[in-house]
């Protein structure tokens, strides 16, 4: 009888080990291929859908992105607004300020305690802020500035051209008039009647207004100005004013044709009443300088020529936007502390000479004038001192507030002779009038988180053209 007999055969730890990670692996490799033909099946069938909808989220990012760019055009909060340039050729894109409309006021911490910069009285009393009366002072030493012009025999070659005065010596012109460093000096001489070049020399000069512009001009007791020549800066609205500064103030931005054009290309144009928002803007023709920075201290330095009835100003560059009630600055830095002018500290240098060298780093200015400019104080004896009476011997004239004085109007005119004999940069001859018109001791110079406190700062939005010589 046939006895079946099984037979058993037995493995190693090891080489039971091996057979499992075969059968792993061959597992592995049948699921693998399964896959791939699961995603064959599934690429034939839905392949369409692949494309389509990548391609519809990309137009639907684009639509947004491009609607939230149009929107932004016509509000002060926007992303990005279209700057297109003066030549004619393809706009570019640039970011919007952020800090423009920002009514937030700056803060500092004295003796421990966080103040406000800029102290200004309450709302309700801005609103009963009113021009205060004139009082006759004796402490004032000027009782009266008279102004060259080409009738006074002492204009050099009043009857040659404009083209011919205009040679690589000199920028004085038929504006400006040929002072002498006979008369520059004698024009520091104070006394009761003084009589200087304060710009305006000619008729034929230049930096002609409108007869209707000079009657708006000719009714302002006080005004808040800026300007923008050779297509350079946008123009900012005011705000933070009071109902009262609304109706007692003139907000004044004086524009060249090249601007009038520039600010046309991005949807800013004059309206028939002359204004832009509360902006009246006032339109010159035949500006007399090449150099567009020394047209522009012609409303900076000469409001008190330009605005003959006001009684005060305050000047704003035009990268910045003025966000304060003008009565109310009057009155913090004005009226309260008793003085005739207000004008910031330089935020980063204390002395004229070092200010020098950074105008020169930053070829803000040539070497050569520089050298010639500073020689020349040197000469008169301008002290190396970083501080004038206690403060900082540099200023920065971004903003300036004044009451329009004789004393002050001189201040001015000696300084508007210098930038145009000199560099035009303002801040290297400030401290040198000051120091000079030894009798001029009622300025306010306020710190720099008080300037801050004035106006938001966008920086220049593009450069100026100059014009052709």
């Amino acid at each position: 009888m046939f006895q079946n007999k099984s037979v058993s055969i037995s493995l190693s730890d090891e080489e039971s080990d091996e057979l499992g990670r075969m059968r792993v692996r061959a597992r592995r490799k049948r699921k693998k291929l399964g896959n791939r033909r699961l995603l064959r099946k599934l690429f034939v069938r839905y392949w369409m859908l692949l494309v389509i909808v990548p391609a519809a989220g990309l137009f639907i990012f684009e639509a947004t992105r491009i609607g939230r760019s149009l929107n932004g055009l016509n509000t002060n909060s926007r992303i990005e607004t279209r700057t297109h340039r003066i030549d004619g050729s393809s706009p570019t894109l640039r970011k919007a300020p952020t800090n423009l409309n920002r009514l937030d006021p700056t803060t500092h911490v004295v003796a421990g305690i966080r103040e406000r910069c800029l102290k200004l009285l309450p709302p309700e009393k801005l609103e009963q802020l009113d021009i205060p009366v004139e009082q006759e002072s004796s402490r004032i030493p000027v009782g009266e500035v008279l102004y060259m012009s080409e009738s006074d025999r002492s204009f050099v070659g009043a009857n040659v051209t404009l083209s011919q005065l205009r040679t690589e010596d000199t920028r004085f012109n038929l504006f400006t008039g040929n002072q002498t460093f006979e008369e520059r000096d004698r024009s520091f001489e104070v006394k009761e009647t003084m009589t200087v070049h304060c710009g305006f020399f000619s008729v034929n000069g230049g930096f002609k207004i409108s007869d209707q512009d000079k009657s708006y001009m000719q009714g302002c007791k006080v005004v808040v100005s800026t300007c923008a020549f050779g297509g350079g800066d946008d123009l900012y609205q005011p705000i933070g004013m009071s109902e009262a500064s609304l109706k007692k103030v003139c907000y004044v931005a004086f524009w060249d044709e090249i601007t009038v054009k520039a600010q046309e290309l991005v949807e800013r144009r004059i309206g028939e009443n002359g204004f832009i928002g509360n902006w009246r803007v006032v339109v010159v023709r035949d500006l007399p300088f090449a150099d567009q920075r020394l047209n522009g201290k012609i409303p900076k330095m000469l409001s008190h020529r330009l605005f003959p009835q006001a009684k005060y100003s305050i000047w704003v560059d035009s990268k910045s936007q003025f966000r304060r009630d003008p009565l109310g600055v009057l009155e913090t830095l004005l009226w309260r502390p008793k003085s005739l002018l207000a004008i910031s500290e330089h935020g980063a240098r204390s002395s004229v000479y070092d200010e020098a060298k950074a105008v020169v780093k930053k070829n803000k200015a040539k070497p050569e004038e520089v050298e010639v400019q500073l020689n020349q104080y040197r000469k008169d004896g301008l002290p190396e001192d970083k501080r004038f009476n206690g403060k900082k011997a540099l200023c920065e004239a971004s903003v300036i507030i004044r009451k329009h004085t004789p004393l002050t109007n001189l201040l001015m005119c000696v300084w508007f002779n210098e930038v145009v004999r000199f560099t035009s940069r303002d801040q290297l001859s400030f401290p040198y009038v000051l120091w000079r018109l030894k009798a001029f001791q009622n300025i306010n110079t306020f710190p720099v988180c008080t300037r801050k406190d004035l106006v938001n700062s966008m920086g220049h939005v593009r450069k100026a053209k100059p014009l052709q010589g």
